[in-house]
């Protein structure tokens, strides 16, 4: 795989918050489901989530930044592949003694085992002497055993199940299936990591990556932790007041409207929202908005000889 920074268009210094924001932007645009035509597009989501598993992982994007693994989290050859021109002759020690190239690198006062450094380079000699297994030169360490590869899905989670943290059912491509409960503070794009649920592999099975998709509702709009409702309410039950039925994401809740009470008027339903990373959840703020009824004549019989004098637009200079 090539440099995840490159992968993902962002410099070696961006923030985790850039990285994120760099991987939402790129796995929705190259998303298999909206590039089925497309074979390159899938490729080029497959490193991009490879190259966020890496970057997102504090401890293998340290270790890549200090050239300890490569790209795709494999150990990386110790020494740059070895000494420069060392001239070790395996018949006879060396040709020459080493120069200060062969220890390029290491500063003043850094201690070196010697013994490690051959060891490493020429499979242990001590123990070819010794008559160990693998032993003796041209021998070398194998590398671990690599992992399987990770395997990406998205979820389509209802708005209310997502506010109200209801438990999502995942079918995998193995067949199985894995209840997944999801986090406090869950939004559209948030991706969640099942460990050891990807591709078998020698060194272990990889990691099943999960992108959430929340659904839109058709009159709930999230806002923040907030949830906003449009309520309509007719014209007698704003002027007298009323109990009514208002719907919210737990269900419905039996909702006081004042009497003179206008369109646009917020009333607010305490922990009716959705879950707060912080602890908690947000409201639900509902917008009363007054409907007239379809036939006006009985309304404009009662209303003769009367007109409201009220200047409701004075502080617009009307």
């Amino acid at each position: 795989m090539a440099d995840p920074y490159a992968t993902l268009g962002v410099p070696r210094g961006a923030t985790e918050k850039d990285i994120k924001s760099a991987y939402r932007k790129l796995a929705k645009e190259l998303h298999p489901d909206r590039n089925k035509d497309n074979p390159k597009a899938s490729e080029r989501f497959s490193d991009v989530t490879k190259a966020y598993d890496l970057l997102s992982d504090k401890d293998k994007r340290a270790r890549f930044d200090r050239g300890e693994i490569d790209a795709d989290g494999n150990p990386a050859m110790p020494f740059g592949g070895g000494f420069r021109g060392s001239g070790f002759n395996p018949r006879g020690g060396s040709s020459r003694g080493p120069s200060p190239g062969d220890f390029e690198g290491f500063g003043v006062g850094d201690e070196v085992d010697l013994g490690d450094i051959f060891e490493g380079l020429f499979g242990g000699m001590g123990g070819a002497r010794a008559g160990g297994p693998g032993g003796g030169f041209g021998s070398r360490r194998q590398p671990p055993p690599s992992r399987g590869a990770n395997v990406s899905y998205r979820l389509k989670v209802p708005f209310a199940d997502a506010a109200t943290l209801k438990p999502q059912r995942v079918g995998l491509s193995d067949g199985s299936t894995v209840d997944l409960k999801l986090p406090a503070g869950v939004e559209d794009g948030t991706q969640m990591r099942l460990k050891g649920k990807g591709q078998p592999g020698a060194g272990g099975a990889g990691d099943a990556l999960v992108t959430i998709e929340i659904e839109p509702h058709p009159f709930f709009v999230r806002d923040g932790d907030d949830v906003r409702l449009e309520l309509p309410v007719t014209l007698d039950e704003a002027v007298r007041g009323a109990k009514i039925k208002a719907p919210t994401v737990d269900g419905p809740v039996m909702l006081t409207v004042a009497p003179g009470s206008g369109s646009g008027k917020v009333l607010r339903l305490k922990g009716r929202g959705f879950s707060r990373k912080s602890g908690g959840r947000g409201d639900q703020l509902v917008a009363l908005e007054i409907q007239l009824p379809e036939d006006l004549g009985e309304l404009a019989s009662r209303l003769e000889g009367w007109s409201d004098t009220t200047r409701v637009r004075n502080r617009l200079g009307g």
